[in-house]
């Protein structure tokens, strides 16, 4: 017997699969790079500084009231004559280390602008130079204030050596804060009259100054050096080394404090208060009235830089009249928010004769 049996046909081998790394198509790459890149650009946007600051409306404060319960302006040892509404001074905010993002989202907002870093910051400065240079520019406006205010209201003034060249003939004799009497033998009743009390003298000349140091008047006598000595330019006068200033001779002290708060501008508004407490004219007459610039201590008004943030600031704050210095009117008046009265000032004088017609009900020349 024979027996047959059936088998399968032969199967072709299994071929071996090796585990790689993962491959991408070219699309698949193509989104993994964008994803990246996206990442990327918005964590730089969010988070690097820019080399822009951003500025805009900044904080009012009335310069005939209080801050935290402290005056901005107080007087010591003088009466403080009652007044009614407020004198504002204006600021401007400047923002630094802000991102991309940030400062679209600003300049979207209407109420900022942007400014290169470099304007407001000077390379090399540190923090503690800005802020002490702001400082030393707010203090010299306060106390341009006094001395313009106190002027127009005819009080005395004397002047005093201020700053002195070391090792110079002034150095030798006086001290800062000495009063000035006479130079040369004639009579010192501003400080513009030093400079010219040397006129016709010559390098090693010996004459008379007469100072006064603690309620008792003293004169010595100095020899005048060579100005390009002390690093100054060539002159054909002799060179003393002092430089004067002039100071209220009152027996009242004048204050103003204010935190936070750096730069000039804000010297207008101070020199107003202090006339406004010691006049008694209630120059704002219980309105809101605000405004800015500059003030040296002849009481001319200098113009300021971002005055449409101030008038914004201003507006914001209940203000209908804004004093505006003549330097910064034509850009004010295309800037102005609407219903903001405009006063073009020029001088702490014409500026309280616009607020005594403002009262009266008169017309002021306006920008």
């Amino acid at each position: 017997m024979s027996t047959a049996t059936e088998s399968a046909a032969p199967q072709p081998p299994v071929p071996h699969r090796s585990v790689g790394p993962l491959t991408l198509s070219r699309r698949g790459w193509t989104i993994v790079v964008s994803f990246v890149v996206t990442v990327a650009l918005l964590l730089v946007g969010l988070l690097v500084p820019i080399p822009y600051v951003s500025l805009g409306p900044g904080p009012t404060y009335d310069t005939l009231g209080s801050v935290n319960d402290v005056p901005v302006v107080s007087i010591d040892g003088a009466p403080s004559k009652p007044v009614s509404g407020q004198l504002r001074m204006t600021t401007v905010s400047v923002n630094d280390e802000i991102t991309l993002f940030g400062a679209l989202g600003l300049w979207v907002s209407g109420r900022y602008a942007l400014a290169p870093r470099e304007d407001y910051f000077q390379p090399g400065q540190t923090e503690q130079d800005i802020e002490q240079q702001n400082t030393k520019m707010f203090q010299d406006s306060q106390s341009n204030a006094e001395i313009a205010a106190l002027s127009f209201l005819k009080y005395p003034m004397k002047v005093i050596a201020q700053q002195i060249t070391s090792g110079s003939p002034a150095d030798k004799v006086l001290k800062p804060g000495d009063q000035l009497i006479s130079v040369n033998d004639r009579k010192v009743s501003a400080a513009a009259d030093v400079r010219g009390a040397l006129a016709g003298t010559t390098p090693g000349e010996t004459i008379p100054l007469t100072y006064k140091r603690d309620g008792q008047e003293q004169t010595a006598s100095v020899t005048l050096a060579k100005a390009t000595d002390f690093g100054q330019d060539d002159r054909p006068e002799g060179f003393i080394g002092l430089g004067a200033a002039e100071r209220p001779d009152v027996n009242f002290k004048t204050t103003i404090r204010l935190q936070n708060v750096g730069g000039p501008s804000a010297g207008l508004m101070f020199a107003l208060a202090i006339v406004d407490r010691l006049s008694g004219d209630d120059l704002a007459n219980g309105a809101t009235i605000a405004g800015t610039g500059e003030i040296d201590a002849a009481g001319n008004v200098g113009r300021i830089g971002g005055i449409q943030f101030k008038m914004v600031a201003a507006k914001e704050a209940g203000v209908t009249t804004f004093l505006v210095p003549d330097g910064n009117c034509a850009e004010a008046k295309d800037a102005a928010p609407d219903g903001l009265r405009l006063v073009k000032v020029s001088t702490l004088d014409t500026a309280v004769h616009a607020l005594l017609d403002i009262k009266a009900g008169k017309d002021v020349a306006g920008c």
